[in-house]
C-alpha cells in the first residue's frame, strides 16, 4: 500500500513541476506585454476551465503535463487575431523571448534549489565529495566494510534470476553459495584502513584488491590501522569468480578473496544551518547540472542496455528512466521508509528536465531560443555587411527536424516506459 501511494505522491510532484513550468512562461509572458489566451493543467477533454481576463485556465482529463497558448509565438502561427498582432510573441526583443521561454527551466531549477535547501537543513544532503565511481573509489583509501556473510559469485552466477533476488536480499551462509565472511571471522570490522596485504603496502582501495585477488588462498597476514592503532590478523582468503578490475563486464577467472566491501569514513550525508544550507544547495544543484550533463551524453550508448533489459537481460541501474521508473522509485522509497530518496529523485529529475528541455532543438525551449538569437546575430551580421535583413526564419522549413526530434524522443519515451514495466529498476535487491 505504502509503494503505490508513495508512485502515486511522486508522479503527482512530477505533474505540479510541469504545471508550475508552464506557469513560469505564462507569468513572464503576461509581465512582459505578451498575450496569453490558456493556461491548461493536462491534455485531451476539459474538465471545467473558466476565464480571468483574457486567459482561459482550466483542467484536462489526462494528467500527463500541461500547456500554456502564448499568441504568436512565431511568425507563421496564423491564429492571431488582427488586434492581437502587436503582441504577438515573436515582434518582441529577443531578451523578452528568451526570458519568457527558458522561465519553464527555470522553474525546474528552482524547485531543485529549494528541495535540495529543505533536505540539507532536515535530513541533509548527500556528502557530494564521496568517490561514485570504481575508478574514483580505487584511487580512495583502503577503507573497508565488512559484513558476516559473503556470496560466492561462482555459485551465484549460475542461480535462477528469482533465487539470485531472493540471496541478494538475504545472505545466509551455506544456502546459495553463500558462506561466511572470511574478513568478518578474521575478526576485522567495517572502517578499518588496511596498509598490508602479506608483505605488500597498500594504501588505495584499488591497490588493496589488485593485491588481494594475486594472493594464494588460504591464510594471509593483513595489516590495520583502527582508531589511530595498527594491528594485524590472519585473514583466510577463499577462491572465487571474478571479472577483471578493468573489464567488469568481461571474462571471470579464478582469484583470491576476503568478503570486503568499498566503504569511506566520510559522512555519506551532512546536514546544513539554514544559512549554510544555501551554499550546500548551490553546491549539490551544481554537481546534479554537471552529472545531467554526463548523463545526457551517455544515453546513446545506453540505448542498447534498455533494449536488452526488455528482452531479458539484466538492467543496467546507470539506464536511463522513464516518469513511470521514477514514480516506482519514488514509492519504493516511501515503502522502504527513505523518503530523503524520493527528494533526491525528484531534486534530480528536475534539474534534468531543465536542462534538457534547453537543447537547442524544436519543440524544445531551447530551440525556440537559439531561433531567436540566430535571427538576432545575422540580422546584425548583415547590417554590417549593408545588406538587407533577411528576416524571420521559416519554422515550416525546420518541420522535417522538429518531427524527427518528436519521433525520436517518443521512441525513446516509450523504450525507458517499457523497460520500467518489464524490468524495472530498484533501489533495494
Amino acid at each position: 500500500m505504502l509503494f503505490w501511494l508513495g508512485a502515486a505522491a511522486f508522479a503527482l510532484t512530477i505533474l505540479i513541476s510541469v504545471s508550475l513550468h508552464e506557469l513560469g512562461h505564462m507569468i513572464t509572458g503576461k509581465r512582459l506585454g505578451m498575450k496569453v489566451t490558456q493556461y491548461f493543467v493536462g491534455f485531451g477533454p476539459t474538465i471545467f476551465s473558466f476565464k480571468r481576463g483574457e486567459t482561459e485556465y482550466g483542467l484536462k482529463a489526462i494528467p500527463l503535463g500541461g500547456f500554456c497558448k502564448i499568441v504568436g509565438m512565431t511568425p507563421q502561427d496564423d491564429d492571431v487575431a488582427p488586434e492581437d498582432q502587436h503582441r504577438a510573441m515573436w515582434r518582441f526583443p529577443v531578451w523578452k523571448r528568451t526570458i519568457v521561454m527558458s522561465a519553464g527551466s527555470i522553474t525546474h531549477f528552482m524547485l531543485a534549489l529549494a528541495g535540495a535547501w529543505v533536505m540539507a537543513i532536515s535530513v541533509g544532503l548527500p556528502n557530494i565529495d564521496i568517490p561514485q565511481t570504481d575508478a574514483q573509489r580505487a584511487a580512495s583509501p583502503a577503507i573497508i566494510g565488512v559484513g558476516d556473510c559473503y556470496q560466492l559469485q561462482s555459485v551465484f552466477t549460475t542461480l535462477d534470476k528469482a533465487t539470485q533476488t531472493a540471496a541478494s536480499q538475504n545472505c545466509v551462509p551455506g544456502v546459495n553459495g553463500a558462506v561466511p565472511a572470511p574478513a568478518a571471522a578474521a575478526g576485522l570490522q567495517s572502517l578499518d584502513r588496511i596498509t598490508k596485504v602479506g608483505t605488500t603496502p597498500v594504501s588505495t582501495w584499488g591497490e588493496l584488491t589488485a593485491t588481494i585477488r594475486a594472493s594464494q588462498p588460504g591464510d594471509t597476514p593483513f595489516e590495520y590501522v583502527r582508531d589511530g592503532q595498527t594491528r594485524t590478523t590472519t585473514v583466510k582468503l577463499i577462491s572465487d569468480e571474478r571479472a577483471p578490475l578493468d573489464d567488469p563486464k568481461g571474462k571471470t577467472s579464478t582469484v583470491s578473496v576476503a568478503g570486503l566491501s568499498w566503504d569511506t569514513d566520510q559522512p555519506y550525508v551532512i546536514k546544513s544551518s539554514p544559512a549554510g544550507g544555501v551554499k550546500a544547495s548551490g553546491e549539490y544543484g551544481w554537481y546534479l547540472v554537471e552529472n545531467s550533463f554526463k548523463a545526457m551524453a551517455r544515453i546513446p550508448q545506453k540505448i542498447p542496455a534498455l533494449w536488452n533489459s526488455i528482452v531479458g537481460d539484466e538492467r543496467d541501474p546507470d539506464t536511463p528512466i522513464s516518469v513511470i521508473g521514477a514514480s516506482r522509485l519514488g514509492g519504493e522509497a516511501i515503502e522502504k521508509g527513505v523518503p530523503e530518496i524520493f527528494w533526491q529523485i525528484f531534486i534530480s529529475l528536475n534539474v534534468f528536465i531543465g536542462l534538457f528541455n534547453l537543447l537547442p532543438l524544436l519543440p524544445l525551449d531551447g530551440g525556440h531560443i537559439a531561433i531567436a538569437w540566430y535571427e538576432k546575430v545575422r540580422s546584425w551580421l548583415y547590417q554590417r555587411l549593408r545588406r538587407p535583413d533577411p528576416g524571420r526564419v521559416d519554422y515550416y522549413k525546420l518541420m522535417p527536424l522538429t518531427y524527427a526530434v518528436i519521433l525520436i524522443g517518443g521512441a525513446f519515451t516509450l523504450l525507458t516506459a517499457t523497460a520500467d514495466i518489464i524490468n524495472p529498476i530498484t533501489i533495494f535487491k
